[in-house]
């Protein structure tokens, strides 16, 4: 039986540089789940479908071929073929996944992919959904979070460094509203699993975070 991690928690709380460098230090496959329903949506954009036409997303989602791999160590998102890493961190596909993962054909063809991937490969995997949805069994399940107000500021300085033109109050509001609709949309909506350990790194840096998760996983640190 494999050795999965399973994090969850609402966007922008750092579930996926975590996830990323316990895998690292623990030795395990990296699973970014978020990555692969940005690469949907990024597909969804790219062909121009309506964010409120449920039955055109899900007609449309079968055409797209949505796969991980590992490049120089990285993980890498293919989809149909080509690695679209450098699209997925947009807040426009930000905003488009989060309307397309709601959609019970989009999520039914991504989650098989991942309980495949988790069944053959020790691995940690963020998301969502993982510990209540996708991986119920994982041997450890973290829900991470922080107020939006820090995780405003987080993507806003991102944002930022990049010389990128935003408003913080604007981001803000933005991650209140896919907080809201995460958490009441229908098909497995965001919550925290009754086995999950609650990590709020409102006010932990990244790696006080990552200790922490090594911790629970009772494991030490590994360079």
């Amino acid at each position: 039986m494999s050795y999965n991690v399973a994090i969850d928690g609402p966007a922008g709380a750092g579930k996926s540089t975590v996830a990323r460098a316990v895998a690292r230090r623990m030795n395990l496959i990296y699973v970014d789940t978020g990555a692969m329903y940005r690469a949907m949506a990024l597909f969804m954009i790219r062909e121009g479908v309506d964010p409120n036409d449920a039955a055109a997303i899900s007609e449309k989602c079968k055409g797209a071929d949505i796969t991980i791999g590992y490049e120089n160590g990285e993980q890498v998102v293919y989809l149909n073929g080509e690695n679209v890493n450098a699209f997925l961190r947009t807040e426009e596909v930000g905003r488009m996944a989060s309307v397309t993962s709601a959609q019970p054909a989009v999520r039914k063809k991504l989650v098989e992919l991942q309980q495949a991937l988790a069944a053959k490969s020790d691995c940690v995997m963020d998301g969502r959904d993982i510990a209540t949805c996708v991986l119920p069994n994982a041997q450890v399940k973290i829900y991470l979070t922080a107020s939006s107000k820090v995780r405003a500021k987080r993507r806003f300085d991102e944002l930022t460094e990049k010389g990128i033109s935003c408003d913080l109050a604007q981001i803000q509001a933005d991650i209140e509203d896919r907080d809201y609709r995460d958490m009441h949309r229908e098909t497995s909506p965001l919550r925290q699993d009754k086995d999950a350990v609650p990590v709020d790194s409102s006010d932990l840096t990244a790696e006080q975070v990552i200790e922490r998760i090594l911790e629970i996983c009772g494991q030490s640190e590994r360079s």
